[in-house]
């Protein structure tokens, strides 16, 4: 159907030793940034530096040399079917010339850190599709690249092990200096492994930060979303200043710490979002867990216990159609759940009420 652009305005740097993990929706272009990074693709305009120099003029004996400095693990494990797991680990050591005696030692420690050591004379196509996947990164992982390149390589993998994998990575990463671009559609995956991390959408890259400022200050009702789960409120700007800013909404004034946005003056709509572990409730006839803070009183709708946490929804203000309902999690919850129809109060501090654009 002829060309189309996939990336736009993309402006990003990576500092050495840095782990900057590119969380999007499928299709976003992650991918096809990864494949830029190390040369697969070419861009149509701008270029793609390593070290300060632009690879598509780099000779090809040049752009050879640089790529073996990288390591790199896509969706799919591409392994050598007619060699073993061991010798598919090696190759890479084995191109690099290392010693035999060294390849083997860190051969086998890199399986062991995968949970395959004992898989080592198997051929790939004796293995699923998760344990082929756990060979390739252990391929990607054992040359100790300069550069690490990851594409969801943990998406086809059990969740216990993708939790283990992941601290892995990271710490391996940090304790050989290693710079890393880690691709994931995985939120969890991004905040727990990330110095910074880049949210792209169609194309772009719409927010840049540390995971904990993404989390807290999202810049856009599709950031805050995307990073977990929130609750959005439909008000009204009342007035702003150094203390922090007033809004009015369906469920009473609720003041915020923070600044509205650019261009959002007195009288304009903004959305607020409240995370639901940020908000604290109290009910009619329950100890709850009530704090200080903004409070807005309403019915509880239903709870659900989910064993560390409790999720509660509550309809605030008087109800009818124009009603906002909020999601509540109660951490450690006790025996007793709030039942539907309860009377409620929620609270939430100024510093947990993020003010969004409309």
């Amino acid at each position: 159907f002829g060309p189309r652009q996939v990336l736009t305005g993309i402006d990003l740097v990576v500092p050495p030793n840095e782990t900057l993990c590119v969380i999007g929706e499928s299709g976003c272009g992650k991918t096809v940034l990864l494949k830029l990074i190390v040369g697969l693709l070419r861009p149509t305009e701008g270029e793609v530096l390593f070290e300060g120099r632009a690879l598509h003029t780099l000779p090809q004996d040049e752009l050879t040399r640089m790529r073996l400095r990288v390591g790199f693990l896509f969706q799919q494990a591409a392994l050598f079917d007619s060699l073993t797991v061991f010798d598919n680990v090696a190759f890479g050591l084995t191109v690099r010339k290392v010693e035999k005696a060294e390849t083997r030692r860190r051969v086998m420690e890199a399986l062991a850190m995968v949970q395959m050591d004992a898989f080592a004379q198997r051929k790939p196509n004796a293995l699923s599709g998760g344990q082929q996947q756990r060979v390739a990164l252990a391929r990607a992982l054992v040359i100790r690249p300069d550069v690490l390149l990851l594409d969801e390589p943990l998406s086809n993998l059990d969740a216990k092990l993708r939790i283990e994998l992941r601290s892995e990575i990271r710490r391996i990463c940090k304790d050989a200096g290693i710079t890393g671009v880690y691709v994931t559609h995985d939120q969890k995956e991004a905040l727990s492994m990330a110095d910074r991390c880049a949210v792209m959408r169609a194309g772009r890259i719409v927010q840049m930060g540390t995971p904990h400022e993404l989390y807290h200050k999202p810049g856009s009702r599709f950031v805050a979303e995307f990073l977990g789960e929130t609750n959005f409120i439909e008000g009204t700007l009342m007035d702003a200043g150094a203390g922090g800013s007033r809004v009015r909404t369906g469920a009473g004034e609720l003041r915020s710490a923070h600044a509205p946005p650019a261009g959002v003056g007195p009288g304009s709509p903004l959305a607020l979002s409240l995370r639901p572990e940020a908000l604290r409730l109290t009910w009619e006839g329950g100890a709850g867990g009530g704090g200080s803070g903004n409070t807005m009183s309403g019915r509880v709708v239903e709870s659900t216990y989910l064993g560390e946490i409790a999720q509660h929804t509550v309809e605030l203000g008087e109800g009818g159609a124009g009603a906002a309902r909020v999601k509540v999690a109660q951490l450690n919850p006790g025996p007793t759940l709030a039942a539907g129809g309860s009377a409620a109060t929620v609270t939430v501090a100024p510093s947990d009420v993020v003010l969004l654009p409309a």
